[in-house]
């Protein structure tokens, strides 16, 4: 696995040198914890392979896919496993509380991917005022009660917890919803991001994926590749075309500044039959070559 993607056993040991009890018997994982003084002041730029949900009180700037922004106060910020960033404080303390969880803890219970809020470009850090941090805190507290809590269907309770901080959340900001019934064209275009997210993150120069071409994704959906590009760019105002090329373009980035793999690693895991074709389709977007891209950020 890539070295760069921390997953939830890297989380426990580098901040507490130890696994919970119950760690290897979980079918899907879940915490929260409040945050106290600490002398961390960043978090470099990367992935994570699981959610987490933090409420950050204090002055900070984030940064996340090409997005900065910078709150004075109190920011909700959304770790999505699809969407690397980092943070860092700009000044001494930085209080709040969040929550973790694997992609396992729903299970069957419900696929959070469906809620616009866990779409690859949807906003990710809110910024709050008194009564969101009084409400969104209020949801904290019940966590951290309910984890203590020897109920036995408490991590039942749990999710509910974090899906009610999920839609509090999406109510904050009135462009994550679409106020209109679902219709085909939506279905369709729902449909085809999932699947093209599914491919995401690459974790291995050994990975490649399956799917990127329109005809790939048509015959996935078992319709007309015109008729999925008509509806994608009804919906979105993009292309199929340009749908894919800029999650791969994305994908490609994260894996220049990530991984110490290859060009010709990276040109395979992004199914480029040629190493050539994968360095002009860099340049077409970045107007720089895949080296030179990684040379700058070094």
């Amino acid at each position: 696995m890539n070295n760069n993607i921390e997953n939830i056993e890297d989380f426990y040991k580098h901040k507490f040198n130890s696994l919970p009890l119950t760690f290897a018997n979980e079918l899907g994982h879940f915490n929260v914890f409040k945050r106290g003084p600490s002398k961390i002041k960043s978090i470099k730029f990367g992935r994570r392979d699981f959610f987490k949900i933090s409420l950050l009180k204090g002055k900070i700037k984030i940064n996340y896919l090409e997005k900065s922004i910078i709150s004075d106060k109190y920011v909700l910020l959304i770790s999505d496993p699809l969407v690397p960033y980092s943070w860092e404080t700009l000044e001494d303390s930085l209080g709040g509380a969040y929550c973790i969880f694997s992609k396992d803890f729903f299970f069957d219970f419900v696929d959070i991917r469906k809620y616009p809020l866990f779409k690859l470009d949807a906003k990710k850090a809110f910024l709050l005022n008194e009564q969101n941090v009084i409400d969104i805190e209020n949801i904290y507290e019940k966590m951290f009660k309910e984890i203590e809590s020897i109920y036995i269907y408490k991590y039942d309770v749990l999710r509910n917890l974090v899906l009610e901080l999920i839609h509090y959340v999406m109510k904050l900001d009135s462009n994550l919803l679409i106020h209109k019934d679902i219709d085909t064209n939506i279905t369709i275009t729902t449909k085809f991001n999932e699947i093209l997210q599914r491919q995401f993150p690459i974790e291995s120069p050994y990975q490649r994926v399956e799917l990127k071409t329109p005809s790939d994704f048509s015959n996935v959906l078992n319709i007309h590749t015109n008729h999925l590009n008509k509806t994608l760019k009804t919906t979105t105002g993009r292309t199929t075309s340009e749908l894919i090329a800029t999650r791969f373009a994305q994908e490609a980035t994260a894996l220049l500044k990530h991984t110490s793999w290859t060009i010709s690693d990276i040109a395979y895991a992004l199914k480029f039959e040629e190493t050539s074709h994968f360095i002009n389709f860099f340049k077409k977007h970045f107007n720089q070559t895949p080296k030179k891209f990684r040379d700058l950020i070094k």
